[in-house]
Order: C-alpha cells, then structure tokens, then sequence
C-alpha cells in the first residue's frame, strides 16, 4: 500500500476556537427560528449587519452559506435546480447553489452542525455594493417566503468618495428603520446601535491586525488560511465573541512570527490573490503553492471586512462610508493605486488574478488592470479562468500549468 502523502498545510491552532464559535452562532440562528425567541434578519454580507442587531435580530448571512455550499463542494449538484427555475447559469453561483440549495432541500449545515435547513427570515435586507444580483437572489426568498424585502443602493466605480455620495448612503440607512421596527416591534435605540458598531470596529481592528501579520517574512498565514478565519468577520461582527477570537488568533499568529515559523516552510516566493477563492478548491490551491515554497500572503477579498470608518462618532456616518469604500464598489484607478500599495507592503513577487465567470463584479482583470500595475511594478502576473462555486467552469490541469509558469517565471 502507498504511503500517505504527508500535508503541508500547517494547522492554525485556534481553528478549533472558531469553528466553536461558528457552531454557536448557527445553533442559535436555528434556535431563534424555531422557537420564536427571536426575529431573523437575512443580510448581504456587506450590508447593515450593526443596524440589525441592533435591532435584536439574529443576523444570518446567505453569502456566507454559499461559501459553505462551495468548500463542501455541492454546489455544482444544487445549480442546475435554479437553473431550471429560470436563474441563469451565468449569474452569481453563491446565488444559484443557495437557491438550488433551498430547491433541494440539502443544506452543508446538517452535516457540520445537525442543522436541518437555514433559519426563516423575517425581514430580508440587501445592500448592492456587492453587485446587483444580490437584490435579485433575496427578491427570490421574499416570494418564497412573503416577509419584507428592503435595501440599499450603493453607487458603482466610486473614485474619491463625494460627501454627497455618503449622505445619500446615510438617508438609506435611516430609510430603513420604519421597516425593521415594525418587524422587530422594538423602537430604534441609537444608543445601543453606537454600541453595536463600536463593537463591529474593534473586531475590523483584530482582523486587520490578523491580516497584516502576513507583512512578515516568512509569513504565519496564508490567503488561505485567511479565507476561513474571517467567518467570524462576515457573520459576528457587532458581537464582542468575533473581538475575543481575532485578539487569540493573532496571539497564535504574533508566536510563530517570534518563532520564525512561517506558514509555508521555506518560504522563497510571496504572491498577492486578485479575486474570489475557487471555494472548492483551496486546500488543493494551499498544496500547490507550498510544495514550491510559495505563499499567497494576501488578498483584496479577506481586506473586504476591514471598516474602519466604523470608527466615526456618527454611526450611520461610520456605517455609510465604511460600506461606500468598499473596494469592489471603486473606480479601476482607485484598485490600480490600492493594489499597488498591497504589493509594496506584502513585498509581493506577483499577482494571481482569478477571473470567475459568475463573479463579474469581483473580477479585476477584465479591464487591462494586471497589464498596467505589471508594467508599473515590474512584477508578472497571472491570469486564470475559474469560478467561486461552479467546478464545472474549472480546469485543474489548466491552472496548474498556469500557477506552475508563474512561479518559474519568478524563482
């Protein structure tokens, strides 16, 4: 019998913190739905969460539940389902497996936590920064399910954020609140919302601590690890559990630095991901790049949940213009100029962009982008064709060869 490939993925002790806190954090969705004891709110993942618990909602996140559907890899069985029903195959994949998740009635939240379905939603709550479809996907729930649909319209290609454009931000927020207090059957309280966001800023400030651990060399963590350890980031923040997590995972992270023990062993070569992760692929992408010494020490995407306008006293000043500079929503010379600053403090050898079929929004290649910073930057670059959910949009030898010219070109 062959011998077992050994893996070379260093383990992050306090994984098993998080998927603790994880854990507790969907039981008690579940538990609210079921018993009534509290009112839950479906909300993009970039989208007033702090306005919501607030409220005393339970804040679910179906974004982050198409993350799930993609690491478990059961996506590509539950698209065709909301195909069928009419939703493109060319739309959001996190869109089309959570609706054909819903179809099917198969939900990766049974195996990992003996949950049978998602929690019912009492109110439905977008925000478009991410792209439109998110509005579409939810309008999808709201039949379903006959329960508010409500939202924000974020502009698009935002170069300097206007006054003007914030305040408008700031109206829509507010514009929100009749709704929720009649869901809710709570008066709103800007007391408990200026806690509620202080709490959501403490934990940008501990994920962000998190992330620029990787400016050492070697690095503690890779875009890897980063891409399951901001769980807590998307689905708790505004909760103080989200705070103590990042506060003991940088201590884990702060030991290895003081240890010189870098997540990659070895590490020659630091890369910087564009794009969404292919979920269903990330410990076959983490391999990869070890086993050349390689490591993907940061992303535009984990970078997406650090808000530190949150910190502004007003806080739906902090919240509008938190989620209005959001760097999917800017103007390509704003991401040229951002990028370039992420590879100077990474001290990047080069970029590997992920053209998702499905994500469009999230997709920074299409535009001559890589062209202009490799020239400006003199670094090479990468250019894969894949997608966040759908496999089948996938090659694995195709990428491969691509990630593997890569590293050669610079080693």
């Amino acid at each position: 019998m062959a011998e077992e490939r050994k893996s070379l993925i260093k383990k992050i002790g306090s994984t098993a913190a998080m998927n603790e806190l994880m854990a507790e954090y969907f039981k008690e969705l579940d538990q609210a739905a079921n018993t009534h004891s509290a009112k839950v709110a479906w909300c993009t993942s970039v989208g007033p969460a702090e306005l919501l618990r607030a409220f005393g909602f339970g804040v679910y996140f179906p974004e982050n539940h198409g993350a799930m559907l993609g690491t478990s890899r059961l996506a590509p069985d539950l698209i065709p389902a909301a195909n069928a029903v009419g939703y493109s195959p060319d739309i959001c994949s996190y869109c089309t497996s959570d609706v054909g998740s819903y179809l099917q009635k198969n939900t990766p939240l049974t195996k990992a936590f003996g949950i049978k379905t998602v929690p019912r939603p009492d109110v439905l709550v977008y925000n478009t920064n991410q792209c439109r479809d998110v509005q579409d996907w939810f309008s999808f729930y709201q039949r379903e399910f006959d329960v508010p649909l409500i939202g924000v319209e974020t502009p698009r290609s935002v170069g300097e954020v206007k006054s003007e454009q914030v305040q408008d931000i700031v109206v829509q927020l507010k514009g929100l609140i009749p709704a929720l207090e009649q869901v809710s059957s709570q008066k709103f309280d800007i007391d408990r919302l200026r806690e509620v966001v202080a709490s959501s800023y403490r934990c940008t400030l501990g994920w962000k601590k998190v992330l620029r651990a990787a400016e050492n060399v070697p690095s503690p963590i890779t875009f890897f690890d980063g891409t399951i350890h901001m769980g807590p980031a998307v689905v708790l923040r505004g909760d103080d559990r989200a705070i103590g997590y990042y506060e003991t995972l940088h201590a884990e992270l702060q030991q290895r630095i003081e240890q010189n023990n870098g997540a990659v062993d070895g590490e020659k070569l630091r890369f910087f991901w564009e794009g969404m992760p292919v979920w269903g692929k990330l410990r076959a992408h983490a391999e990869l790049f070890a086993e050349n010494r390689a490591c993907v020490v940061a992303s535009t995407y984990c970078n997406s949940w650090i808000f530190e306008p949150l910190a502004e006293p007003d806080p739906f000043l902090g919240m509008a213009r938190a989620y209005t500079e959001l760097f999917i929503v800017r103007s390509e010379a704003y991401k040229e100029r951002y990028l370039e600053g992420m590879a100077r403090d990474y001290r990047i050898d080069g970029f590997i962009y992920h053209d998702a079929k499905t994500c469009p929004n999230n997709s920074n290649n299409r535009y001559g982008l890589p062209g202009r910073l490799a020239q400006k930057l003199e670094l090479p670059y990468v250019v894969f064709n894949g997608d966040l959910n759908d496999l089948r949009l996938y090659s694995e030898e195709q990428a491969r060869t691509q990630f593997e010219a890569l590293i050669e070109q610079v080693s």
